[in-house]
């Protein structure tokens, strides 16, 4: 089911008071083994406003995806996690992160888990983050291919980023 078989790369540990509930590995992070070691990490990084170092402090933050393995390339980009993956594990390691005061949802598989999303648009439910915080803060996805989205939505950068900042400085 992996093209490049099972490598899961998470990051966890119970005093982490900030979890980032993601989608899957991509390609990059499959090879290093490091969470969000990417263009993506790099963007994830600056909206939280950490440095590599806080962000890959486990007692800070914990990073655990719907998918643990890289899934592998379709024909858009990166397919979908392993449907298998999140209903094995997901609740049970979720189950050891009880310090976490705020999980930031990203992406359509971890809104749908998370949040319920179902029909609603990833933009529809980012942005209701109101509805949400200041415990869970629903994100679109940190990708470069993004960019579109973020020019189309420029009330995120305004309101949803000072926000996120200003939590997650509290929060260390």
């Amino acid at each position: 089911h992996l093209p490049q078989g099972p490598r899961p790369v998470v990051q966890l540990h119970p005093e982490a008071r900030i979890l980032v509930a993601g989608q899957a590995p991509g390609r990059r992070v499959h090879e290093s083994g490091v969470p969000f070691d990417d263009p993506s990490g790099d963007r994830l990084r600056d909206w939280l406003g950490l440095g590599r170092e806080q962000f890959y402090d486990p007692t800070v933050l914990a990073i655990l995806p719907m998918g643990f393995c890289y899934p592998g390339t379709g024909t858009s980009g990166d397919l979908p996690p392993r449907p298998e993956c999140a209903p094995a594990w997901r609740e049970e390691l979720l189950q050891h992160l009880s310090a976490v005061q705020l999980t930031l949802v990203i992406g359509r598989y971890a809104l749908d888990w998370h949040l319920g999303a179902g029909s609603r648009t990833v933009t529809d439910v980012v942005r209701s983050w109101r509805d949400h915080w200041p415990d869970v803060l629903p994100l679109p996805h940190p990708s470069p291919r993004n960019q579109r989205w973020m020019k189309k939505n420029p009330w995120f950068e305004e309101e949803v980023l000072p926000a996120l900042r200003e939590r997650v400085a509290e929060l260390l």
